[in-house]
């Protein structure tokens, strides 16, 4: 198979195999007006199998997002060609409006215009809950 490089864009990489449409949903890829490739179960030294994806335009990406799904991705944005700027990913501290609370008795379920915001409560276990009411997010 051969995808062609790109010229200026982004290039997110190292993704967790099988991760890849998950990312692309949460980004809102489909609805911007550029080529997108997705590319899956790419062969990889380091991690066996993997996904990339390709964005034909220097857009802004929400690098929480990423870090959310999937810490170990790395973005690398493209300009004439070449990688000019490289970007690992960590956890967040703090995600708003990726996720949201299921809890029927959050105070996010009746206030429709409260951002949902979940604190990370254990990096190891990468375990978030709700500022409000301190349920897990799913």
């Amino acid at each position: 198979m051969n995808i062609d490089s790109i010229k200026n864009g982004i290039v997110i990489d190292h993704i967790v195999a099988g991760k890849g449409m998950e990312i692309y949903n949460l980004l809102g890829l489909r609805e911007i007006d550029c080529p997108v490739a997705i590319i899956q179960n790419v062969a990889s030294k380091k991690m066996g199998k993997k996904d990339i994806i390709k964005i034909d335009a220097d857009i802004d990406i929400d690098i929480d997002v990423l870090g959310y799904v999937d810490p170990g991705a790395t973005v690398n944005v493209i300009k004439d060609g070449s990688i000019i700027d490289k970007k690992k990913l960590i956890l967040p501290e703090v995600l708003t409006n990726v996720v949201f609370c299921k809890n029927p008795r959050c105070i996010t379920q009746t206030e429709q215009e409260l951002d949902h915001v979940f604190k990370l409560a254990d990096r190891e276990t990468r375990v978030y809950r709700c500022l409000y009411c301190e349920a897990k997010a799913k």
